[in-house]
């Protein structure tokens, strides 16, 4: 269930932005505020860990093989870097989706480690890299404070910090905390696949050698294959590929930089590949793609 009191705050944030369709970044608390008064159509984006909390309304999200939908009152986690697929499934002009998004930042997760107890349970497989979660009201209340107080000068400074620590304390005592732990510790599948992520993400333009990344995180190739499709729900060569893909998408429409040049620049070696590969994965061509942004 939604506090009212949470779902007012954002609607005035929202309003005062004069956002109807459409995101809006809260820059003093680093919150992501979302409204949208109809469905929308599947889009492909790259999300980064974070908590989803739906305010109203409920969207669809997953990768190509497994997909959650989140409803009114509950969140999502998500502890890696992935291209997502989403769509909203229910907004109206009357009871528009209202949600909000809240980076996870690991330098604070990882900040209480000493005071956790690492369990036999770190090595068990990892699981999928998103998770669904009815809300609970300690949560909510945390997140009401932390989007409230950054919004005043004094509590920004002084009460928002220890707020935020106390959103990221939660996410590891709370339903949720295995999934999360399990990136403390450097032996576990969840922890050495996040690093292969990152390894990929920071070397994204170089042909991907599946099994130097496998023995770089210490794994076998069978084990490294199988523990990284069942956190990101696809294959490394698949995943770097739709990274590739959607850091080209933001190139083509924020910059005038050549098709060409921005297929180079994302690590394709043949402009055709590229703009073949981009057309299945987004319906449409990088030259179409740039004209109906500019057009919009």
């Amino acid at each position: 269930m939604t506090d009212p009191k949470l779902l007012n705050c954002v609607g005035a944030f929202l309003d005062k932005a004069n956002i109807h369709n459409g995101g809006y970044l809260h820059e003093p608390s680093g919150i992501y505020l979302l409204r949208h008064e109809r469905p929308s159509h599947l889009e492909a984006n790259e999300y980064q860990p974070l908590i989803c909390l739906v305010l109203q309304g409920a969207k669809e999200v997953g990768t190509n093989t497994k997909r959650i939908t989140v409803r009114t009152g509950q969140y999502l986690i998500v502890s890696h870097a992935l291209p997502i697929i989403s769509r909203i499934t229910e907004a109206t002009r009357l009871e528009p989706y209202i949600a909000l998004v809240f980076p996870v930042d690991f330098e604070i997760l990882r900040s209480f480690a000493s005071d956790l107890r690492p369990t036999s349970q770190q090595v068990n497989p990892a699981r999928f890299s998103i998770s669904l979660w009815d809300e609970s009201a300690g949560m909510q209340d945390a997140l009401s404070r932390y989007l409230q107080q950054s919004s005043n000068k004094e509590e920004r400074r002084l009460l928002a910090p220890i707020t935020k620590r106390e959103i990221h304390a939660r996410l590891l005592i709370g339903p949720h905390a295995d999934m999360l732990q399990k990136l403390m510790w450097h032996e576990s599948s969840a922890s050495r696949i996040f690093q292969a992520t990152q390894e990929i993400q920071t070397h994204l333009t170089k042909m991907l050698d599946v099994g130097a990344l496998a023995q770089q995180v210490g794994m076998s190739n069978s084990a490294f294959f199988e523990h990284f499709k069942a956190v990101t729900g696809t294959t490394p060569l698949q995943y770097q590929k739709d990274l590739r893909l959607l850091r080209a998408r933001d190139d083509l429409q924020t910059t005038n930089v050549r098709v060409s040049e921005i297929a180079f620049g994302v690590g394709y070696e043949s402009s055709a590949q590229f703009s073949r590969e981009y057309g299945r994965k987004f319906g449409r061509s990088p030259r179409e793609e740039r004209k109906a942004y500019q057009i919009l």
